[in-house]
């Protein structure tokens, strides 16, 4: 008898394990697929762990801001930088996190240099947004395998020659890894051409004129301080119907000047960490894929602080059975969800699948 069991443990369940050439041919399948139809997560306002204590008040707020900010400088500054702030990990953090969709809104501050340009959320940033792309691109520099969206968006105060000194730069910066506007490209296609960065640009003139840059993005923004009412926002949009190409659904709670004015001690953190499981649910719950009713980037507020980046990552696990499930020779095989979860388990650990595809995982689990 233990000589039978032994022999058991040692032979592979064609229904439970697949053989090392189904593992191969998962991670040639996931080369061959769009960025449109896997799930990769995304941090909101990248840039706002840099905020400047000193900043002035962003000009597209509102008029009742600035005036209190003039009224009472000492009291608005500190409490506008506590609701601005939606990240902590500084951008290459982000990156070593998982993180490959960042939110980058770029502003030209009034009466600063200029060419300086900095990144913005009700106040503007002390770091600049050539340094920044360039510390962006060493990164990509010691990990030529990873692929990042850039989702240029906003632009407050950017006149034309300011657009065009910023692509300019992006092109400088960047190089030949910047990826062509075109059909969503698969690693596989991006790898064959040393690729890397793929740049939303959210100004059409701009797009038009230049290969280099794609359109925006579109941004599922619920503009929601309560948790349901995001989520039921979310739900709705996917209800419609995603978008035909990439998109990104915020899982982002947004603050009003009101709630701020009510809330003065209160800041962006303290309202978003209460909610996460509510909005991690959500998250889980989430499909990757081409249908209808599938998501293809999730984006979120303080991206270190919890679980997001990995949950995320996960979740094209179900791409893999799906893709491993349709793929085999013989009759289809009925999978229980306990032996789904063991193949997913098994997909996992399994480092010939999952290398294949270091642009779904954090580079720190990279071999």
């Amino acid at each position: 008898m233990e000589k039978a069991d032994r022999q058991t443990e040692g032979q592979t369940d064609r229904k439970t394990e697949p053989s090392r050439d189904s593992v191969q041919s998962l991670g040639r399948a996931q080369e061959c697929m769009g960025f449109e139809v896997r799930l990769s997560s995304g941090s909101h306002d990248t840039m706002t762990y840099c905020l400047s204590r000193k900043s002035p008040i962003s000009r597209s707020e509102s008029r009742l801001l600035h005036l209190l900010g003039r009224v009472a400088p000492c009291i608005m500054g500190p409490m506008v930088l506590r609701w601005s702030v939606t990240q902590t990990l500084d951008v290459k953090q982000q990156l070593d996190a998982g993180v490959r969709y960042l939110d980058l809104r770029i502003a030209h501050m009034q009466g600063g240099s200029e060419k300086n340009l900095h990144f913005e959320h009700m106040i503007y940033t002390t770091a600049l947004v050539e340094d920044t792309l360039t510390e962006i691109s060493e990164w990509l520099e010691s990990h030529p395998h990873e692929v990042i969206i850039l989702a240029c968006r906003n632009f407050e105060g950017m006149t034309g020659d300011l657009h065009e000194y910023l692509i300019d730069c992006i092109k400088n910066i960047f190089g030949d890894s910047l990826c062509p506007r075109g059909d969503i490209p698969t690693l596989r296609q991006l790898w064959a051409h040393d690729q890397q960065v793929i740049v939303s640009y959210e100004d059409e003139t701009c797009v038009g004129r230049h290969a280099e840059l794609w359109p925006g993005i579109p941004y599922w923004w619920g503009n929601q301080v309560k948790s349901q009412a995001l989520l039921q926002y979310l739900e709705t949009m996917r209800s419609c119907g995603r978008p035909g190409g990439l998109f990104v659904a915020g899982i982002n709670l947004t603050e009003n000047l009101p709630y701020v004015l009510s809330h003065p001690s209160g800041s962006l953190e303290m309202l978003t960490r209460p909610n996460l499981r509510l909005l991690m649910a959500w998250v889980r719950a989430q499909q990757p894929g081409p249908g209808s009713g599938c998501t293809n980037i999730i984006a979120g507020d303080f991206v270190g602080s919890d679980s997001f980046v990995g949950e995320v990552i996960g979740l094209n696990q179900k791409l893999l059975c799906a893709h491993w499930h349709s793929s085999m020779d013989d009759s289809p095989v009925d999978m229980d969800m306990q032996t789904a979860g063991k193949l997913c388990s098994w997909l996992a650990g399994a480092p010939t699948a999952l290398d294949c595809v270091p642009y779904w995982r954090p580079c720190g689990t990279l071999t």
